[in-house]
């Protein structure tokens, strides 16, 4: 009797002790501060792979395409403000290509979900065979040996196709590389590397330095249909490609966002770890 009443004893005194908080469990210390917080101390690049809007860009030289257009309407001298408005069509400069371009029942621009504007970038560099065959596109082989030397193309990905066709971009004859009957001639994915990387690859879309992801020759324009067919989503007209490693950048895609939109002109920025 005498254990049991020194047992209810002992449990009444530890019962009104008071209770320690948990300690959260110690995380490790991460061996290097992540891409964004590497902003301020130096130890991340940022990239801009926007080209300017201005009215000499080059443009899309089809039927309802033209010039982005910019004029001041209000001044400091008069008005007291400056402010000015544009013009241009949802598929001009740097831009996005939502899945609806050209696949009916596809999500439109305002619909695709914030999480995809986020991604590791894969940059496939085809500028050597792009040197000699400006009517390059990409094939599954080389989707093979870019994987071969980085890695499995990542999770929610871009894949960017670097041609090199940027440096062109001052001059809309070299840059649409037309043919006096209208055929255009530059480099682009091809459908069997679309379907590969949208059927067997977990990517968020497919990128190009050039006026489009279907060559320039394209009449059917099959890796928009294949690839938008998958939700996948393309950035046109991307800049400054070559500074970005193999792997191991992240992007950060932002279009305009318009309601309904088939697609529309967006800044893009990469995060690239300062070596």
């Amino acid at each position: 009797m005498k254990q049991v009443m020194t047992l209810a004893a002992l449990f009444l005194i530890a019962s009104c002790q008071p209770t320690q908080p948990a300690q959260p469990a110690q995380q490790p210390k991460a061996e290097q501060a992540g891409l964004i917080e590497g902003i301020a101390t130096g130890k991340t690049r940022i990239i801009d792979l926007t080209h300017a809007l201005n009215p000499q860009n080059p443009y899309w030289p089809g039927p309802g395409y033209g010039p982005f257009r910019y004029e001041i309407f209000a001044t400091l001298e008069k008005d007291g403000v400056l402010s000015g408005r544009f013009a241009l069509a949802e598929h001009t400069g740097t831009h996005l290509d939502a899945p609806n371009h050209f696949a009916a029942g596809q999500i439109s621009l305002d619909r695709i979900p914030p999480e995809k504007f986020f991604a590791p970038a894969a940059v496939i560099d085809v500028r050597t065979k792009v040197s000699g065959n400006p009517d390059y596109v990409l094939t599954p082989a080389d989707i093979t040996a870019w994987e071969q030397t980085n890695g499995p193309i990542p999770q929610n990905a871009v894949v960017m196709m670097y041609t090199g066709w940027d440096e062109r971009w001052t001059n809309f004859e070299k840059y649409k590389n037309a043919e006096k009957n209208g055929t255009l001639h530059f480099p682009g994915f091809s459908a069997e590397a679309v379907k590969l990387i949208t059927e067997e690859r977990n990517i968020a879309g497919i990128g190009i330095d050039t006026l489009s992801v279907d060559y320039g020759m394209s009449k059917d324009f099959a890796v928009h249909h294949i690839s938008h067919g998958k939700g996948k989503y393309h950035l046109e007209n991307v800049a400054n490609l070559g500074s970005l490693p193999p792997a191991g950048a992240s992007l950060i895609v932002a279009p305009i966002k318009i309601e309904n939109g088939t697609g529309g002109p967006a800044r893009i920025f990469a995060l690239v770890e300062s070596r």
